[in-house]
């Protein structure tokens, strides 16, 4: 099978939709999205669920009803990107020819670079908001756990939400401050950086929740074992040099991530980057060899945070500087590198951290001061950005 479209979109994901819609909606008539999954999810929400605080199903809706209207369909696996002739291979056999190509594929999930990690998973006591099937399962755990060792854990290395391995620590310890049993339980927080926060005003903030909830943070640091039979982990700081064991009875494990494995080996990849990402240019975010390319999402090289804020500033510049190019205008789109990490510091509460690549703040919301928690922030969490990302975001709208 083979086939040609004027511009292609390689993954159905936040980033993939929101930049065929914003084509279209541009007058684009020819536009087409590989994407071999039926079913969407807004994985924004999973924190929430494990948390206990939203519905799994709210998260996921076939995608079937969120395809924008005129995209063409292709509903296979790209295996990969031969950008010379200007095509993508599939793992169907077929191929796609293309004008213009758009790289969003997102992130594949490493569960197999830790050692046990994915037995553990698997296993009674072990859990991870980052898969749609286990997110209900956290929260099991959590209403289970009475008394012993909880270990939250982040891997080192960019990954989607780096805020999410913190943000069910938090909920977790609510509740349990809530059941009264906080005390009883041993709440560890496994971190890979050397502070809170990669910005100083929220890190502060972040420092009063743990000490609030009592949680002890190993900094420069990461699970690097997991035992699942002996139900244990080895955290290996890496400043210091040196490794410790520790028993868990409840454990939320992250795993590395990476770009998909058809791009590390793709020559679209950023050459010796073992992460794989896809070489654009930080603020243009066209590719730097074939100009025809350009990426978003968190499969890209841009520095930013992985998250969906930070694509819902992309998708227009990334749309901006196609049709220049297709125009052979200049570029006037620029990514500034914004991202914002909604932290759910407690069942009720939210600090809302909003940078760029200057790594300082760069709040959204005019008056408001999200440098705090706050419960309004809460309501935008669980009710506002679920809903701005359905009705707004994937129709190319926000």
């Amino acid at each position: 099978m083979s086939m040609h479209h004027r511009i292609v979109v390689i993954g159905g994901g936040n980033a993939g939709l929101s930049v065929a819609a914003r084509l279209r909606n541009a007058g684009q008539g020819d536009v087409a999205i590989i994407e071999p999954r039926t079913e969407h999810y807004y994985q924004p929400l999973w924190t929430l669920v494990g948390g206990g605080r939203a519905p799994r199903r709210e998260s996921v809706r076939p995608q079937t009803q969120v395809m924008p209207q005129g995209v063409a369909w292709v509903k296979d696996s790209v295996s990969e990107i031969e950008p010379d002739e200007r095509t993508v291979k599939l793992a169907s056999g077929g191929e796609v020819g293309y004008d213009y190509l758009v790289v969003s594929p997102g992130l594949q999930l490493d569960w197999d670079r830790v050692p046990g990690m994915t037995e553990a998973v698997a296993g009674p006591q072990a859990s991870s908001n980052y898969d749609f099937e286990l997110a209900p399962k956290t929260w099991k755990l959590i209403k289970g756990m009475k008394r012993g060792t909880a270990v939250f854990t982040m891997p080192s290395g960019p990954i989607k939400c780096a805020g999410a391995p913190q943000k069910i620590a938090y909920l977790a310890a609510d509740y349990w401050r809530q059941q009264g049993v906080l005390d009883d339980i041993r709440v560890v927080l496994v971190l890979p950086t050397p502070g809170m926060f990669g910005v100083e005003v929220f890190a502060k903030e972040l420092d009063k929740v743990v000490e609030r909830y009592g949680i002890e943070v190993r900094f420069n640091s990461e699970v690097t074992d997991i035992d699942p039979t002996a139900q244990s982990v080895t955290i290996t700081d890496t400043s210091a040099q040196n490794s410790e064991q520790l028993d868990y009875d409840m454990l939320h494990a992250v795993p590395p991530q990476s770009a998909p494995d058809w791009i590390k080996q793709s020559p679209v990849a950023k050459p010796g980057d073992p992460n794989g990402y896809v070489d654009i240019d930080a603020n243009t975010l066209q590719h730097v060899r074939w100009l025809e390319i350009f990426s978003l999402g968190d499969a890209g090289s841009s520095p930013n945070s992985k998250t969906g804020a930070a694509i819902r500033k992309q998708a227009p510049v990334v749309v901006e500087n196609l049709l220049a190019t297709m125009e052979h205008r200049p570029m006037n789109g620029r990514y500034e590198g914004y991202a914002s990490c909604p932290l759910t510091t407690s069942r009720t509460t939210m600090l809302l951290a909003e940078f760029d690549y200057s790594m300082q703040p760069a709040p959204s919301i005019p008056v408001i001061d999200t440098t705090h928690e706050r419960r309004d922030m809460w309501y935008l969490k669980r009710y506002g950005l679920p809903a701005m990302y359905w009705n707004l975001i994937l129709k190319g709208r926000a």
